[in-house]
């Protein structure tokens, strides 16, 4: 039995911590089988080497019997090499059942996430995420020893404590009775260790939360002078961490501390009174050598069910922060009105923003947060009264929406991985249209492979098409249009060049223009994008606004911007003050009519001067 990498992994339990953990068992019921199996023979044989030794000692060396000694020795030899092959399996079962544990934990946070979209950073932070990512999902595979060395433990405990009774019933009952004993002693340390885990757990999240922000901004806080204080502020949670971690170690090392301790009592006063019984004559030689042999056979149950206990205790809290994750849900869709057939128009009436199908709107405020929120509303990533033609977007299957309006976040995530993937195309079909080099054409030949094999947006009518030419032709159409050709020439090894997760190692108008040609890539019937070239030069923003216009020809293109090279090439702008629409015209009109527009877009007489350059085509200084 194995888990696939594309295997569903089921429906999770998300009535609590404990049924999770049951529910991962269930999942893999003939492993977990095996594993307890195999776990409890090989505690048991443990155990029986000392009543192997009792015999030899009572029936071979006692009497002076050589055959039943070498009889009894060859036993003990046999049982041994059986139970090294078994503590091989049990090991080896033992780890698919944690790592198949370990990988369907994962594939289910990674799938719920995937569900929740959007609506995931609303209700839990990216620190949270990451800490049930690489902490709670590791205490939770752990944890199932419990039904391997964990289930062994007890059966090879009441197997000892059978054979003790063919020995003495008074130790029998020393055996039997202790463990309880030493549960009860234990039992209050393991529940306060859940409360000190689940809290540590949580300060844990935050942290890692701040280690992420502050890696993302470290080069910001550098301009601002701000790293000093983000740093205090790290090392303030940091020692708070310490702090709690402390705490835990404490409760930890007091279990540790007992677990070792209170056993070896337990089995010195076995073994005392074993001794007794064996000077006044009650057991013979040979179970007195047996009963030392159970005492040490019995050190390995008793150290697995404390460390049962222990695993169990963090693996149920763990268990828990991932049922709360999965109980988080995203807004109902309650849609069920079909969208329009044809563009149509979006209307926000919030702010009175209309914007008219296949033409290219700009909206323009001195809040950046107010156009933000418009586009939310008219994408539906926040509850409106929006439409779509007549349609209100709350009737219609997000699921339309998203197939037809994408909403082109300023800070959406770029994964690690190559360029490529980053932007959207898959190697495979890359492969099928020629192997690429990070060489860049001109118009008619602009992305060229390594083995001089040209791919143009119009295959020569002679000529089939490569498998993967479509997707490479928009790929580098896509490109094209984001001004991104010199970022593709000056890597290493072009679109396969690995970028680190966020992009962290190109430049901020690099990762803009990759994120804009992979919005451009996907070619939506309505594109909303904010401030897409606000990290750019005058010159490449100039290009950028030429290109987007001629590229999204026809089609519903929705800028935020406050830039005088995009808004000169917008077919329609909105202007809007406290979030409602105040003037609509053209860029030229408004900067006539509007001296609150004009203001804005153009501060001082080096603006007006590059808008009017810009309306006229010339490059912008």
């Amino acid at each position: 039995m194995r888990i696939d990498a594309y295997e569903d992994p089921g429906t999770p339990d998300r009535r609590g911590g404990w049924r999770y953990l049951a529910w991962l068992v269930r999942r893999q019921w003939p492993r977990c089988l095996a594993g307890a199996v195999l776990a409890s023979v090989w505690m048991v044989l443990l155990a029986a080497t000392p009543y192997l030794m009792a015999r030899a000692v009572d029936h071979g060396l006692e009497p002076g019997d050589m055959g039943a000694l070498a009889g009894w020795t060859g036993a003990m030899v046999a049982v041994g090499g059986v139970n090294a092959w078994l503590g091989v399996m049990r090991h080896r079962t033992m780890t698919k059942v944690r790592m198949d544990a370990n990988f369907r934990t994962v594939k289910v946070v990674v799938g719920h996430a995937t569900r929740l979209g959007a609506a995931l950073r609303g209700q839990v932070g990216t620190g949270e995420v990451v800490t049930i990512g690489v902490g709670d999902v590791q205490t939770i595979s752990t944890s199932l020893t419990a039904v391997g060395p964990g289930v062994g433990a007890i059966v090879a405990y009441a197997a000892v404590g059978g054979l003790m009774l063919s020995v003495s019933i008074r130790l029998a009952l020393v055996v039997l009775l202790g463990v309880p004993v030493l549960g009860l002693l234990l039992g209050p340390l393991m529940g306060r260790l859940q409360g000190r885990e689940a809290e540590y757990r949580e300060r844990q999240s935050v942290l890692t939360a701040r280690i992420g922000d502050l890696a993302g901004g470290l080069r910001v806080l550098n301009g601002l002078g701000g790293k000093g204080l983000v740093a205090d502020a790290f090392h303030r949670d940091s020692g708070r961490l310490r702090e709690q971690g402390y705490r835990v170690g404490a409760v930890t090392s007091w279990i540790q501390a007992l677990g070792v301790g209170l056993p070896m009592l337990f089995l010195a006063l076995v073994t005392w009174l074993g001794a007794r019984q064996a000077a006044q004559g009650h057991i013979s030689v040979g179970e007195l050598v047996s009963v030392y042999g159970y005492v040490v056979a019995l050190g390995w149950p008793v150290a697995f069910l404390i460390e049962m206990g222990h695993q169990l205790s963090r693996g149920v809290v763990a268990a828990r922060r991932v049922v709360a994750f999965l109980r988080l849900e995203p807004a109902p869709d309650e849609g069920t009105l079909d969208a329009p057939a044809e563009p149509s128009v979006l209307h926000d009436p919030a702010s009175g923003v209309r914007i008219t199908p296949g033409r290219l709107t700009a909206l323009v405020t001195p809040h950046p947060s107010d156009a933000t929120d418009i586009l939310d509303r008219l994408a539906r990533y926040t509850p409106s009264d929006a439409t779509w033609g007549d349609v209100p977007l709350t009737d219609i299957p997000l699921a339309q929406i998203r197939s037809r309006i994408l909403l082109a976040d300023p800070e959406a995530d770029l994964f690690a991985g190559p360029l490529h993937d980053v932007i959207g195309v898959a190697e495979a079909n890359l492969r099928g249209a020629g192997t690429l080099s990070a060489a860049i054409g001109d118009e008619e030949t602009p992305l060229r492979g390594a083995g001089n094999c040209a791919t143009s947006h119009e295959a020569p009518a002679a000529a089939k098409p490569p498998p993967g030419a479509d997707e490479t032709a928009k790929l580098t159409a896509a490109i094209r249009t984001a001004a991104a050709e010199d970022i593709i020439r000056a890597l290493p090894d072009g679109l396969r060049t690995q970028v680190a997760a966020q992009a962290r190692d190109l430049s901020g108008g690099q990762r803009q223009r990759i994120r804009l040609a992979r919005a451009l890539l996907t070619d939506p019937e309505v594109l909303l994008a904010a401030e897409p070239t606000s990290a750019l030069d005058a010159h490449t923003e100039a290009t950028v606004a030429d290109r987007l216009k001629q590229a999204r020809r026809g089609r519903t293109t929705v800028l935020a911007a406050t830039s005088p090279l995009l808004l000169a090439r917008a077919d329609v702008v909105h202007h809007l003050v406290d979030g409602k629409v105040a003037a609509t015209g053209t860029h030229r009109e408004l900067l006539e009519t509007e001296p609150g527009y004009r203001a804005l877009v153009a501060r001082d007489d080096e603006g007006a001067e590059d808008t009017e350059r810009a309306e006229e085509g010339a490059p912008a200084r």
